[in-house]
């Protein structure tokens, strides 16, 4: 018998465990919280509690050539950048290959994992789950997997801004956010410039009156496509392009960069100028946010410094009146309340993740 290893969540991650597993004769075994598999990127239409969730329109930002898995090549007739539901299929389509699901229990949930007392010489956890129905029972393992992601507990800093209380718009994660239907007309305020807060805001000022994009640093904008018309992480992320970044002295590498970006739009003009050089945070991956900004259909603003009774007060002293919605970009906290507090309880630092 091989030795049994727990896998939690049956996403992206969790299924390739289950593989992996299988080839190094092991006996996993995967409890997954919700009915099906996807994790991620399987879309409900309402924010379920202890699930990720994404929007309507999501489309990824890595390539199917970067992204697919290695012994699972995506089909040929697939687009090079794909819609979540899309990418929801080719998961269905890899567990179906490898007869995965026979190794998913699904609506079960884990409560608890514990080094067992002879932890030392066994190396083995005790696991506590709760099915659909309640009901609670206990499971021994050799190893555990957590494949359960980190976006799921909402960071939604409202505490930080004087007069959010008597705020008389709506504030919200971009957790609840599904699609612009309810923004037509309206004049929103979307905080944070990471990806989903891009996205967002291009997809609010396609439907709303005025669309604000507040950002506390400003971000560098890169494209999904590149030279030739060819997805930027074929072009770039290469191994000669590793060695070069290495062997080149950084502040070239980073001036070098910025060029080529600002060639393409002054970020400095379109209120996008960052305080960090190029290379030293992850760049904002949006093909339509800058003729939004061209067009006028959204407006950059500098980070959010309180709210008055119908309006949102900015760093820079500016007022705009008559918000009717705030959306926050502002991320999650890494959370697992099932591992012991060792592991789990390191609230707002980046989480280690295997290799």
């Amino acid at each position: 018998m091989g030795r049994r290893v727990l896998v939690v969540g049956a996403g992206n991650s969790g299924l390739v465990c289950i593989k992996v597993c299988l080839d190094e004769g092991l006996e996993p075994v995967c409890f997954e919280i919700s009915d099906d598999i996807g994790g991620l990127w399987k879309y409900k239409e309402s924010p379920e509690p202890e699930r990720a969730s994404i929007y309507r329109s999501l489309v990824v930002n890595t390539s199917k050539e970067m992204m697919c898995f290695s012994d699972f090549p995506m089909p040929a007739d697939y687009p090079n950048y794909m819609h979540n539901s899309q990418l929801l299929q080719y998961f269905r389509l890899y567990a179906d290959h490898f007869d995965l699901l026979r190794y998913v229990r699904f609506q079960t949930t884990v409560k608890s994992v514990t080094q067992r007392p002879d932890f030392s010489t066994s190396g083995q956890w005790d696991v506590v789950t709760t099915n659909g129905d309640g009901a609670e029972e206990s499971h021994v393992f050799d190893a555990v997997m957590v494949c359960s992601g980190q976006y799921t507990d909402p960071l939604l800093p409202l505490s930080d801004f004087p007069g959010n209380e008597t705020f008389s718009g709506r504030c919200l994660h971009s957790r609840e956010f599904k699609n612009a239907d309810a923004y037509r007309g309206k004049r929103a305020v979307v905080v944070g410039i990471g990806n989903s807060g891009g996205d967002i805001a291009v997809e609010i000022s396609r439907s709303a009156e005025k669309t604000f994009l507040s950002t506390r640093q400003g971000s560098w904008v890169l494209g999904r496509m590149s030279s030739n018309g060819l997805p930027l992480d074929m072009v770039h992320g290469s191994r000669l392009n590793n060695v070069l970044t290495g062997l080149l002295p950084k502040s070239f590498s980073n001036w070098t960069l910025e060029r080529s970006l600002n060639s393409r739009y002054d970020h400095r003009l379109y209120g996008l100028k960052p305080k960090h050089r190029v290379l030293d945070q992850r760049a904002l991956v949006n093909d339509d946010l800058p003729s939004r900004i061209l067009q006028g259909a959204l407006v950059m603003k500098p980070n959010v410094k309180g709210f008055t009774a119908s309006g949102v007060v900015f760093e820079d002293g500016t007022v705009e009146e008559n918000i009717d919605t705030v959306v926050f970009c502002t991320g999650y906290n890494v959370n697992f309340p099932f591992l012991p507090p060792a592991i789990s309880e390191e609230p707002h630092k980046e989480l280690t993740l295997y290799k």
